[in-house]
């Protein structure tokens, strides 16, 4: 693995995060009708915490490998709506662009996937959680855009 490629893939997962500090949910988000099972906010942190780890060591281990360029590319078009969608759903409040951008999201997750899966395997498996949670993560913002009729009151 490339600890270079590392630092600097974790670096861009940190700029992502920043976005939950920009855009905090609030007493607005506290206020939307949601789910029973909508996780413990303390949740959501240590899930991303962990997620950001692991699809950071998957893209450093397949740098310079021949082929591996697609599967970078990819992976920066995820960590782009990955970044996008807390200011859509926190800061916009729009519950239906939340749920564009997690589409956009669970594809270019999906697609990094396979593309990691073709050239590592372990690397391909550390995005298997990332999908899943990204998976919860749409059930959830479509329950709470279905509920929440738009546009949520400030």
């Amino acid at each position: 693995m490339d600890w270079i490629a590392f630092a600097l893939f974790l670096t861009a997962c940190g700029a992502a995060a920043t976005t939950g500090a920009m855009f905090p949910p609030g007493d607005w988000y506290d206020r939307l009708d949601k789910p029973a099972w909508t996780p413990p906010d303390w949740l959501f942190p240590v899930a991303w915490t962990l997620l950001y780890i692991a699809i950071s060591v998957a893209p450093a281990r397949v740098v310079g490998q021949e082929g591996a360029d697609y599967a970078l590319i990819l992976w920066g078009v995820q960590i782009a709506f990955n970044t996008l969608w807390t200011p859509i759903f926190f800061g916009l409040r729009r519950l239906g662009g939340g749920m564009a951008v997690l589409i956009g999201l669970w594809l270019s997750v999906a697609a990094t996937m396979v593309a990691l899966f073709g050239l590592d395997p372990l690397s391909g498996w550390l995005f298997v959680p990332y999908l899943v949670w990204v998976s919860y993560a749409g059930a959830l913002n479509l329950s709470i855009w279905r509920r929440n009729p738009e546009p949520v009151a400030a």
